[in-house]
Order: structure tokens, then sequence, then C-alpha cells
């Protein structure tokens, strides 16, 4: 499964965790304005952002995990299985197959509020990108650097919230997910004082104790609150090192080690990678379940008037400091 979070003190970053029992060899692309995006039923973009950001690429085309465009606009797709509901063509929408959406709308929109008005004409169809690989049943945040939004496309249609909190992570719906955190109005981050009675003459013994309560194991709805109690509580610099490294860190608080989430019979699902970007500035971090040293690539390092795709492969083995004598 997967968590993704906002984060903002001078600039405005955007991270995820993927979080997965295997990986399609994932890569940081750079997709630059003049790249032919093509759509099964749509026609082709003609006015471009370029975009940085994870994808998978097949047959030369990014199937973009999460990403950026150069305008600051966000978006990550995580999944929402058995909650994801797509749809056959529809004549007088603007039909895009479920992996078409994050390069259509970082391709077009600059902002949360412009993507909002496409996303209200969207037809999201269950058209596959090949047969061996089907459609992921997805739902998406999106944000800037003034607002963020949940995306849900379900049996009713398309479902749009404010997205407060700043976190999306996987089932239930958002709107569940949000009801939920009424049970944990309680938790702070200050020491707890006795409410339990005044017969009693209970105080604290550890550090920490205000969060007494806050779920602590993998599943999507325990991450939902812990990320959102980490992100919303949470205190850093301005700097650039400051803040990326405290999104790594909130994300860090959901994180999957290896054993602690069998899958099948053998399979362990591990947090793949954990990426931060830099909307403004449109510059992407990574961190690898191999690797735990943080990567960069600058999207404006690049030729973004170029038409064929950057890829930067993972680094995918540790990179120790060894102090020499």
């Amino acid at each position: 499964m997967c968590t993704a979070v906002t984060y903002k003190t001078k600039n405005f970053y955007f991270g995820r965790t993927l979080d997965y029992d295997f990986s399609y060899r994932e890569e940081v692309v750079v997709t630059p304005r003049n790249f032919p995006f093509n759509f099964r039923e749509t026609p082709p973009l003609t006015t471009r952002y370029a975009i940085i950001g994870t994808a998978f690429v097949k047959d030369g085309y990014p199937l973009y995990y999460d990403a950026v465009n150069e305008k600051g606009l966000c978006i990550a797709g995580l999944n929402f299985v058995g909650n994801a509901v797509y749809r056959d063509y529809e004549r007088g929408k603007i039909n895009l197959a479920q992996f078409e959406l994050a390069p259509y709308l970082l391709g077009k929109c600059a902002s949360v509020k412009e993507a909002l008005v496409r996303l209200k004409k969207i037809n999201l169809t269950n058209a596959v990108f090949s047969d061996d690989l089907p459609s992921a049943e997805l739902h998406w945040i999106i944000a800037d650097g003034s607002r963020a939004v949940t995306v849900e496309f379900v049996k009713e249609g398309l479902k749009l919230y404010d997205n407060a909190v700043g976190v999306l992570t996987n089932n239930p719906p958002f709107d569940e997910q949000i009801f939920n955190l009424n049970n944990y109005m309680g938790l702070s981050p200050k020491d707890p004082k006795n409410l339990f009675s005044k017969k009693l003459a209970l105080k604290s013994y550890s550090r920490g104790m205000g969060a007494l309560g806050l779920p602590g194991d993998l599943s999507s709805q325990s991450r939902f609150v812990r990320a959102a109690f980490v992100r919303l509580n949470s205190v850093s610099g301005d700097s650039e090192e400051e803040s990326v490294n405290q999104v790594f860190h909130i994300l860090g608080s959901v994180a999957h080690p290896r054993g602690a989430c069998i899958v099948g019979k053998d399979g362990h699902e591990i947090t793949v990678y954990t990426s931060c970007c830099n909307a403004g500035e449109g510059i992407y971090y990574y961190t690898t379940y191999e690797n735990h040293r943080i990567t960069a690539v600058r999207m404006r390092d690049h030729d973004l008037d170029g038409d064929a795709l950057i890829r930067y492969p993972f680094n995918r083995r540790e990179d120790i400091a060894f102090i020499k004598k």
C-alpha cells in the first residue's frame, strides 16, 4: 500500500511512499514539453508543461506513480482496490484511461483550480495499457502550494474532496478516513493530564504519552491516522535541507520494514521507495528500501524543450559513509 503527504515551510513539498511486495524497476523520469503524449480516446497534448517524477517506462511511455510539473502542480496515485470504478467510453466527456490521468492533468494544468475544472469533464475509462498490464485501481491526491484535493472515481461517479489534512493512504474512501479521525481527537504531542479520575494520583512515566492510542500497525486506516498526526504536528526550519529531511521523517513514521507484512506464501510488502519533491523548484528527492541516502534530480538542469524522456534508474545499493581514521 502507500502513503502520500504534503508539507509547507518556505517552499511547498509533496512526498509519498510506495509500499508493495515487488517492484517494476521504476525510475526517476523527466518528460520534457515536446514529448509526444498520445491518448486512446482524447487528442494528443498540444500545450505541455514539463514533468518530473517516478514512473515505470513501458514501450517508451512513462506510467507515472507520482509527479510534479514545472508549474508546481503535484499528483500521486495510490491503491484503492475494490472501490475504484472505471467506465466505458462516454460521448461528450474527456475520456481518459487510468494511466493517462496524471500526464493529462500535469500537461494541461498549472494549479489545483485548473485541474478541478478539467476533472469535472473527465470520464475515466476501463481501457488497459496492455494485455499484461491491467488498470490499477487507484485514487489520487492532487496538490499545489495553496490547496490539496482527493480524487476518487467510484460506483456513484466522481468524488472530489478538499484535503485539509494533506494525507492520503488507501481504503476506506476518503470521507470515511476523515470521519475516523474523530476517534483520535484526544491525542496530543504534549504530556497528558489526568482526566481519568481525581481520586487517583495518576502521572506520566514517559515522554510521548500524550499520543497513547496512536495506531502503530501498517493498515491503510492506521497509517492515515499516524501520518496525519505526525504531519499536522510537524515542526522544522525553512531551509531546503531541514524541510526535505522533515518530509522523509514524516513518511518514515509509516514505512514498511521487510517481515512486518507478509503477502501470500513468501512475499513481503516493503517501502520500495520514498519520495519528496520541492514542487516550486522541480527538485525530486528519493530513497529506496536498499539505499537510505537521499538522491536528487533537478528538472531544470535538463533541456525542457526536448522530445525524449530523460531517465535515471533508482540507486538501489546502500551507500554507507565510512569515517576514515
